[in-house]
């Protein structure tokens, strides 16, 4: 019987020799998971590998939108990348893709929950423009022409209305085809060529107005 524990203990120990560098492999290959999962301690902003290179992504688009995004607000706003976690991030793992909005009347930053209808309408259309402008600059990226805008119009004050269409007008100056789809009266002495669509009991027609 001692001579049988002795050879299990020599059989255990070279069990253990063998497994002591896989084991230390593969605690090292889970560490570094979940460091890139965003889940690890050492993940002090709780930030995906993916989220890291969409985050750099999302700063260019953000400085791009600020051009416009001041503008329409008559320089009230300006949107800023935050690292931390989103309001409804529940995982473990989340940072790295929030924004926060710089209010320059009140000096305090804001969650974009917060904003207005108008104002949420005005910092999503910046951010629209901002990708595409970022698309456009990409090495071989394809030019974004046309652009559609679908209501929330109607959530403008006259002033800010004013400004998102000077932007918009800019955009068709620069050779960019922009279409507005609304119901506000306002954008009638606005917009140069027009599509009606008139709906009746036997169905819907167009008209138009204008030249493009």
């Amino acid at each position: 019987r001692e001579r049988r524990l002795r050879e299990l203990q020599a059989e255990l120990a070279a069990c253990l020799d063998r497994w002591r560098p896989a084991a230390h492999r593969h605690r090292l290959a889970e560490r570094i998971a979940a460091l890139a999962s965003g889940t690890s301690s050492d993940n002090q902003w709780s930030m995906s590998l993916s989220s890291f290179v969409l985050g750099e992504r999302l700063r260019q688009v953000v400085d791009a939108a600020n051009e416009r995004l001041d503008h329409m607000s008559a320089g009230r706003y300006l949107l800023r990348h935050d690292l931390r976690k989103t309001a409804g991030a529940r995982g473990r793992s989340g940072g790295g893709l929030g924004l926060r909005v710089c209010d320059g009347w009140t000096g305090v930053d804001r969650d974009p929950a917060t904003l207005s209808g108008g104002e949420s309408f005005i910092t999503s259309l910046a951010l629209a423009l901002g990708l595409a402008d970022v698309v456009t600059a990409e090495a071989g990226g394809a030019e974004i022409g046309t652009l559609f805008v679908d209501e929330g119009f109607g959530t403008l004050d006259e002033d800010t209305l004013d400004g998102v269409l000077d932007i918009l007008d800019g955009l068709r100056d620069g050779g960019r085809a922009v279409g507005i789809i609304s119901h506000v009266p306002e954008l009638r002495s606005r917009v140069p060529a027009q599509l009606k669509v008139a709906k009746t009991r036997t169905g819907s027609t167009l008209s138009t107005t204008g030249t493009a």
